[in-house]
């Protein structure tokens, strides 16, 4: 009894997660993924101190994060081709390359988080992002 008392609890461990990007138009500038747990750091997560962070040259289509704490995610990409650092628009609308975790549909906006949470765990599946251009 005193043994199982004496030993703290281990958190459970996750699983690499792999992100595949998909339709990206060119092998120009870079891909700069972000990657949240928190709401209110989302899309962007610049501000967010726990958020995970990778910038890879546009011609590397696989992406991992290993070492996560388990929980529900979110994942917002960029294709920079232009290599600026930033997402560039013109009246609000992305004039390079964007994609989420769970593909969603995209109105108004980027989504909402909850549309593009996913779970980090033993077993995470692959996070295949579909970039998309409307310029």
């Amino acid at each position: 009894m005193v043994a199982l008392l004496s030993g703290a609890a281990t958190p459970p461990e996750s699983g690499p997660l792999t992100v595949e990007i998909e339709n990206l138009r060119s092998d120009k500038g870079m891909i700069r993924l972000c990657l949240t747990a928190d709401e209110a750091h989302f899309p962007n997560c610049d501000r967010d101190p726990r958020a995970v962070t990778r910038s890879v040259p546009a011609g590397q289509r696989v992406i991992l994060f290993p070492g996560l704490a388990p929980g529900d995610y979110a994942l917002s990409v960029i294709h920079d081709e232009n290599g600026n650092n930033r997402l560039d628009t013109f009246a609000g609308i992305p004039r390079e390359g964007f994609g989420f975790s769970r593909n969603p549909a995209i109105r108004f906006g980027p989504p909402r988080f909850s549309a593009v949470r996913f779970e980090v765990g033993p077993k995470t599946p692959v996070q295949d992002v579909r970039m998309r251009y409307i310029f």
